[in-house]
């Protein structure tokens, strides 16, 4: 509980500081629920690892103290004028000629302003910020993801390595991912809490998502928009590795004995939760693309391999 003091009182990057006394009433208004809290796992998004997850993570604990602004002096309030202007009260305080107050005006009006004036500029900043769409800043060649929701599962092409998965996302630590996304039916939404941001996934379109990984972290990515009796089932795990075992993880994959040939992709396009991760030692790097361009069927995806 001492480290969410800490980061509660040091969030601030733009040059604003708490005053102790604000850093402790945001501290205890979020560490109430957080009392049963047994590790960083149970509350990745209070407790991320990702680079852009703690950006948001600070972006949530900034609105929420300069909210608190306006609801402790409520919640003060609600107590204070009961108790000093009830009925039972001796010599109560009673000016039957008071109607304004130009002090009270400003109070009601231009707290409020301020602040929806310094929670939107700081949705401004952030905004471009975490711009799933920027490039990141970071060395080495971004690892290329492609990211197909399919009901009620997650394919993973990786055009780089020619080779896919279902339900399982393993990442190098030491590189920027460039994530892109569609979906085969209905809109759905990638997510990995602790990680990077949500965005969603469309089909007939792509989107996408560029993010640095950030320190080695078993994640659990998950669609958070509902599509169907499948949706709880649609989850997947997110390794973040070293280099070398990502490395290792790649040989390993491409020894795996599945292809990701049209009629396999067929099948695996039917409805249907998926229990375990697949491996698939060779895929399509034009998949994708197909995919987005509506091209389903096994059939289509045959006459458009053969006509290359």
């Amino acid at each position: 509980m001492r480290s969410l003091y800490r980061v509660v009182k040091n969030l601030l990057p733009l040059n604003i500081n708490l005053s102790r006394a604000g850093a402790l009433t945001a501290f205890m208004a979020m560490a109430l629920p957080l009392a049963g809290c047994t590790g960083s796992s149970d509350y990745p998004v209070i407790f991320p690892h990702g680079p852009d997850a703690i950006t948001e993570r600070d972006l949530l604990f900034i609105a929420v103290a300069i909210m608190l602004i306006v609801v402790i002096p409520v919640f003060v309030l609600a107590v204070w004028l009961p108790l000093r202007y009830r009925a039972s009260r001796e010599a109560p305080d009673y000016d039957p000629n008071w109607d304004h107050s130009h002090r009270a005006e400003v109070v009601i009006w231009l707290v409020p302003a301020l602040i929806v004036c310094a929670i939107g500029s700081l949705v401004w900043i952030y905004t471009h910020r975490l711009d799933p769409y920027r490039s990141q800043m970071a060395e080495g060649k971004p690892v290329v993801v492609q990211a197909v929701s399919i009901d009620w599962k997650w394919l993973f092409i990786y055009p780089q390595q020619h080779l896919a998965t279902v339900n399982e996302l393993v990442l190098p630590t030491d590189r920027p991912v460039s994530l892109r996304l569609t979906s085969t039916d209905v809109m759905t939404s990638f997510f990995v809490p602790g990680l990077t941001s949500q965005i969603y996934a469309m089909a007939g379109m792509g989107t996408r998502l560029n993010f640095q990984p950030g320190p080695v972290e078993t994640y659990t990515g998950r669609n958070s928009l509902f599509d169907g009796k499948g949706f709880p089932d649609q989850k997947f795990p997110v390794r973040i590795v070293t280099a070398e075992n990502f490395k290792n993880w790649i040989d390993t994959v491409r020894k795996a004995p599945l292809q990701l040939t049209p009629h396999k992709y067929q099948m695996l396009s039917k409805s249907g939760a998926m229990p375990h991760p697949l491996h698939f030692s060779s895929a399509d790097p034009e998949l994708f693309a197909r995919i987005v361009k509506g091209e389903h069927s096994a059939a289509s995806m045959i006459v458009s391999s053969r006509s290359k």
